[in-house]
């Protein structure tokens, strides 16, 4: 049990909780409107419906992908050290301070950046050592999503924009890479092996009928991949076959529900992270509780703050045109599933940034601001650095006035 008194401690808790919440529906709010404003500029979907998907599907990935990157965030970034309910205060509201800067301004603020660099803060403040290799890793990851990202859009717009390539082959073709993919999500609502929490689709069939592997792959792994793509490239190519507007429309759909589920579970674990010792060790709950408090945060925030932000980015996005807004959202959705398959915590916007930018390229530099890239970039490395000397501070002056 904590050293504080009981009803300090409890009042920590709330805070804690509160904050965690606050921070959640800030990011339903604020990060889930890329997925369907394409569509909704495409009118494949009223911007009500769409605010209602993305709630839905956002709490669903929170829920069923959200738990690799809350433990990073959680007991990765220090180590010798246990997040205490004092310290996860300290530190969510270094980030939630940030992220509300962010809104308030308009600047390019990273939620990932800031919680991982407040948790980074607080983690040292306690008197742990830095985690070397997990910083290495998540820095790295960092530094390759614009470039991959940007790089993926840019191919992505360039297929899309090739005359001897029909939209009736393009489109279906992205749709199959789409299919395959998600074949290989790993979910913790489909049974897994006794040593692991999470399993795909893939692994789930394989694991029904013992095959050997060849070179250390399983091939029914493989044949449940490309069934998957094959299924969904034929649906695509069907619509589009038949009206190409409307097959076109119907994967921007259904793409902006794969990506929209995507962030659910690549976000959640930004609000939920700092309290992972609080609530599991401390406390004693399971897991799923923590995930479901973020759930419900993402789930309230889209419904209570996507409509508006939809139908200004969908103007946006509109402005894009189609094309562009599919290269954008590919890269999306496969590197947030990459950063929650390695449990990197990611902000979703970068990655929606650098595949506009990439898309742009792709028709020219049109649209494309060297100067505002110059100040995003500056934005993300001024917001990780302050976070953690907030951080640390803050806790320095938590711990100072309460004690423990």
């Amino acid at each position: 049990m904590p050293e504080l008194p009981d009803l300090v401690f409890w009042a920590l808790v709330a805070l804690a909780t509160v904050t965690s919440l606050v921070t959640a529906w800030a990011l339903g709010a604020n990060s889930n409107s890329p997925p369907f404003a394409p569509a909704i500029g495409a009118n494949a979907i009223s911007t009500m419906r769409a605010a209602f998907l993305i709630g839905i599907l956002a709490a669903l990935g929170a829920l069923t992908q959200g738990g690799a990157i809350s433990e990073t965030v959680g007991a990765g970034l220090t180590n010798g050290v246990q997040i205490t309910s004092l310290a996860a205060t300290a530190g969510l509201l270094t980030a939630t301070g940030f992220m509300a800067f962010g809104v308030y301004t308009g600047y390019p603020v990273p939620a990932a950046f800031a919680t991982t660099g407040a948790m980074v803060g607080v983690g040292l403040s306690l008197g742990g050592t830095p985690a070397i290799d997990t910083y290495r890793r998540i820095l790295t990851f960092w530094a390759l999503v614009p470039p991959v990202s940007g790089g993926l859009a840019y191919v992505t717009a360039t297929v899309l924009r090739r005359d001897d390539i029909p939209e009736t082959v393009g489109v279906p073709l992205l749709a199959a890479v789409v299919g395959g993919i998600l074949a290989n999500v790993q979910l913790t609502i489909i049974p897994s092996p006794p040593d692991t929490t999470r399993s795909s689709v893939a692994e789930f069939v394989a694991r029904l009928a013992e095959v050997p592997t060849i070179a250390g792959v399983d091939p029914l792994i493989g044949l449940v991949t490309l069934v998957a793509a094959a299924v969904s490239f034929q649906f695509i190519r069907r619509r589009t076959q038949a009206s190409v507007d409307d097959g076109v429309r119907t994967f921007l759909v259904v793409l902006g529900s794969v990506v929209a589920f995507s962030s659910g579970g690549s976000q959640v674990g930004l609000a939920t992270g700092p309290l992972e010792n609080l609530y599991g060790v401390e406390l004693g709950l399971p897991g799923i509780v923590l995930l479901t408090l973020g759930a419900v945060g993402i789930l309230s925030g889209a419904w209570m703050g996507a409509p508006r932000l939809l139908q200004a980015t969908s103007r946006e996005y509109a402005q894009l045109g189609i094309r562009r807004s599919i290269a954008a959202l590919v890269p999306g959705f496969v590197i947030a599933q990459l950063a929650i398959a390695l449990g990197i915590p990611i902000s979703f916007n970068n990655i929606i940034i650098s595949g506009v930018i990439g898309g742009g390229l792709a028709g020219g530099s049109a649209g494309v601001s060297r100067r505002k890239i110059g100040v995003t970039v500056a934005f993300w490395i001024v917001t990780l650095v302050t976070s953690i000397l907030l951080g640390f501070g803050l806790y320095r002056a938590f711990d100072a006035v309460l004690g423990g």
